[in-house]
């Protein structure tokens, strides 16, 4: 395979699209166990109370790679890396498998996080690999694989489960992530990044593009409150569809998931604008399409059939506006500077990604104590807090296209 150290060539399509199911497969790994929380936490003797650690250690452990594993792809050979932490997520998911007691399979679940984070490798290489003109396009590819990993896991965990036990879909998983392997190690390119400085100076450093680089501010808090409305959106519906309006089966709130696939095929189309110099006007789209999806579910009374047609158009439509919005806002970071596109991407992913952690917790929250009316008010109000912030300190001019290297 050659090295294709500069962007010169382009990206083949095939190579694009394979780097988008990668990312798809790998993700999924972060959400197949949170519509499988009852059978494991029985099957394990698990409480509860402690049952909810099954997806919070998962997700800190995918915090705790982005800021400690995904820098280095600034500094090493990023394929032989993306191969590293595919291999460590195997692993973590064989052993998730074959659990036996609580404290191993939340063990493993932190470890499948941190694993889980090649993915934030492969989308940085993507657009190092593209053509400056084509990046959004290619890097709204790649994250549409990785929103159809993030919308199908839930369902795909849900129906395996069913037809035989939740160990399962965690072997299943872990074989494809080794054949996964295999591959990428004949079609991704090599690529070894010119930065020469030490893996600490490369975490201060984040440190320091964190604080002097208003673009990535930005577009950071702009995610983490779409992103922070999504998790809240796919937190309650469930409840909501599972409570006496609706009194929807499990099988039923899984087909209702799959409904938010759709949404997902804004992210190529929101590359696309972003290549034509229309990022400003799209993040403002995107931000309305998550307001308007709230609002529209109050346009009837739940538990009517319309009622969850309302439900399943504000799905797809919520899906639309989220992942468009991360590919505008990838497409301006990484037009920031070379050197430093991991690090950044790093920085931009964790914060959003918190976000949507608090966000998932503030809705648990909304849904308990006022129902679908209070946690779909606090939905709508994250998208409108960004849409101010754009409009009040994001000025209508040009982005700046260059990052000081620190």
């Amino acid at each position: 395979m050659p090295d294709l150290s500069d962007n010169t060539r382009g990206i083949a399509s095939g190579l694009m699209f394979f780097l988008a199911a990668c990312c798809g497969l790998i993700v999924a790994n972060l959400y197949y166990s949170q519509p499988l929380v009852g059978p494991i936490s029985a099957s394990l003797g698990m409480s509860p109370e402690a049952s909810g650690l099954i997806v919070t250690l998962t997700q800190i452990g995918y915090v705790v790679g982005l800021l400690l594993v995904v820098p280095l792809a600034d500094r090493l050979e990023n394929r032989a890396l993306i191969s590293a932490m595919v291999l460590l997520l195997a692993l973590a998911l064989v052993g998730t498998a074959l659990s036996e007691s609580a404290l191993e399979f939340l063990l493993c679940s932190l470890i499948i996080g941190i694993g889980a984070v090649a993915v934030q490798i492969i989308v940085p290489l993507a657009a190092h690999l593209a053509s400056p003109e084509r990046r959004g396009q290619v890097v709204g590819n790649v994250m549409g694989g990785l929103m159809f990993g993030i919308m199908l896991a839930r369902p795909i965990s849900s129906f395996v489960a069913d037809l035989s036990s939740w160990r399962w879909m965690f072997f299943i998983s872990a074989a494809l992530m080794v054949l996964l392997v295999l591959v990428m190690h004949r079609l991704i390119p090599r690529r070894i990044p010119t930065a020469s400085m030490g893996y600490l100076a490369l975490l201060r450093s984040m440190a320091t593009l964190a604080a002097h680089t208003p673009i990535l501010q930005r577009r950071a808090l702009y995610q983490a409150m779409m992103f922070g409305a999504f998790s809240l959106f796919w937190t309650t519906t469930p409840l909501l569809l599972a409570g006496p309006d609706f009194d929807m089966s499990q099988l039923g709130i899984a087909l209702f998931a799959l409904a938010g696939v759709a949404g997902v095929v804004s992210a190529p189309v929101a590359g696309r604008l972003a290549d034509r110099g229309l990022t400003r006007v799209a993040t403002i789209s995107a931000m309305l399409c998550v307001m308007v999806a709230f609002a529209m579910t109050h346009i009837v009374a739940p538990g009517s059939a319309l009622s969850l047609l309302l439900l399943v158009a504000a799905a797809v439509l919520l899906d639309l506006g989220v992942s468009g919005n991360v590919v505008l806002g990838q497409r301006a970071i990484y037009a920031l500077g070379e050197a430093e596109r991991s690090r950044l991407n790093a920085i931009y992913m964790a914060t959003f990604f918190v976000g949507g952690a608090v966000g998932s917790a503030a809705g648990a929250w909304a849904y308990v104590s006022g129902g679908w009316l209070v946690a779909s008010l606090l939905g709508g109000a994250m998208p409108l807090l960004a849409l101010i912030v754009l409009l009040v300190f994001d000025p209508d001019k040009p982005c700046q296209t260059e990052v000081q290297t620190q």
